[in-house]
């Protein structure tokens, strides 16, 4: 029995630290990439940041693509996680106004993830190409389409617009707000919460009612965005297990 427990807790510990190790040279990559982009930044490059042998990366991720697969999807479950906090600590976060602020909110502390959504190939190269198109993409678009649903079934958005159309506007709306920022002249520079708040206005005078919204109703609203959130965490998380 002893030797069974502790053949159990050196496992544990060659567990830690096999993910503290991976965490650290996901780490290393996220910062190359960053500063000399995708297509620049090479294992070696990688390896030598994190500290570390090269063949020890391949330990863990057969491929260069799939270190950086894992990469996304790592970012990907922090964005969720910040994301719910953040819905968590507003009692109206869940309405579509609030869902857009603090996804907005969430994604400006996450440059990597910024770029991909606005297909920034300097940083992302090839990368904007596949997550474009990848299944995991397809169904959090439609695990969207889903709380949208919701929200018109409870008439929380406005039902005179087709449900296509209205996926179009948000997402509109907050990618544009993403896009327009950088070509502002400094005088119309804003702060993170200041274009957080005027996305949320926006999208709120576009697609919701003008009424105050019952604290029943958001919190159906709040359990439908986060099965939603839940979702997608799910999605990424499957996929980040094969690390």
């Amino acid at each position: 029995m002893a030797d069974q427990s502790q053949g159990a807790s050196t496992r544990q510990r060659d567990e830690s630290r096999r993910q503290e190790r991976a965490g650290r040279i996901l780490d290393a990559a996220a910062g190359l990439i960053l500063r000399w982009g995708y297509s620049k930044t090479t294992i070696d490059d990688i390896a030598r940041q994190a500290g570390v042998a090269k063949g020890t990366i391949y330990l863990h991720w057969k491929t260069r693509e799939d270190l950086f697969g894992a990469l996304l999807r790592r970012e990907k479950l922090g964005l969720a996680d910040d994301i719910r906090q953040r819905i968590a600590d507003d009692p109206a976060g869940s309405a579509l106004r609030g869902a857009l602020k603090h996804s907005a909110l969430a994604l400006m502390k996450r440059p990597l993830l910024k770029a991909v959504l606005l297909r920034d190939l300097d940083v992302i190269g090839k990368l904007a190409h596949g997550e474009r198109n990848s299944a995991a993409q397809l169904e959090r678009l439609t695990g969207f389409k889903t709380y949208l649903e919701f929200l018109r079934d409870c008439n929380l958005v406005r039902t005179d617009l087709s449900l296509r159309s209205q996926e179009y506007v948000v997402s509109a709306i907050f990618m544009g707000f993403f896009l327009a920022a950088p070509l502002m002249p400094e005088e119309f520079t804003l702060s993170d919460d200041e274009i957080a708040d005027l996305m949320a206005e926006t999208v709120h005078r576009t697609l919701e009612p003008d009424r105050a919204v019952p604290a029943d109703e958001l919190q159906n609203a709040s359990h439908a965005f986060l099965r939603y959130l839940n979702h997608a965490t799910k999605t990424a998380e499957s996929s980040f297990s094969e690390m």
